[in-house]
């Protein structure tokens, strides 16, 4: 690529760069610490692949209360990601996107493309349920996973954990 640096390079820059700090939020009406599988695989990922958790929460699952703490996380400056698990289908308590997609500023649209491709070779056709959805909240990180152990899984071990460096990289240039 003339002019470019390629994505190899890019990877290499980015892991020069420090961990990212990450937030963890599972969105949740039944979820406690004891039983937030998902919440817990996340995390265990994240260290594993050397970033730092920086905050982790259960919220329910009310639109208004996940918007506003993943804005405030967002303009807090402490974090480079934050990472939400749970409230993606289409029951009908789940908000999370309807408040994810309300505050990105940038969608990646690829992740929940990806995601769901992933997912297709998992549960079939049952994938067009998910409303993953990834994008950029100001210079932060949103990723918005579903909540089951599978499905953080796919999206930690596939997509999240080997970019997120690049990622945090990419938007932390000036």
């Amino acid at each position: 690529m003339s002019g470019s640096a390629s994505t190899q390079q890019h990877r290499e820059k980015a892991n020069s760069h420090p961990p990212a700090r990450v937030a963890v939020l599972t969105i949740s009406d039944t979820r406690t610490p004891d039983t937030d599988t998902s919440g817990g695989l996340i995390r265990e990922k994240l260290l594993a692949g050397g970033h730092s958790l920086v905050h982790y929460e259960i919220l329910p699952d009310e639109p208004h209360l996940i918007r506003a703490r993943v804005l405030e996380l967002a303009r807090s400056g402490t974090v480079d990601a934050i990472l939400t698990n749970g409230g993606t289908g289409i029951a009908p308590r789940d908000g999370t996107f309807e408040a994810i997609s309300s505050v990105l500023t940038k969608v990646l649209p690829g992740f929940g493309e990806i995601f769901r491709m992933l997912s297709w070779h998992e549960v079939g056709a049952a994938s067009m349920l998910s409303r993953a959805i990834g994008g950029l909240c100001d210079r932060t990180l949103v990723f918005a996973m579903p909540g089951s152990s599978n499905a953080v899984q796919v999206a930690m071990d596939k997509l999240i954990v080997p970019e997120l460096a690049h990622l945090v990289w990419e938007i932390s240039r000036k």
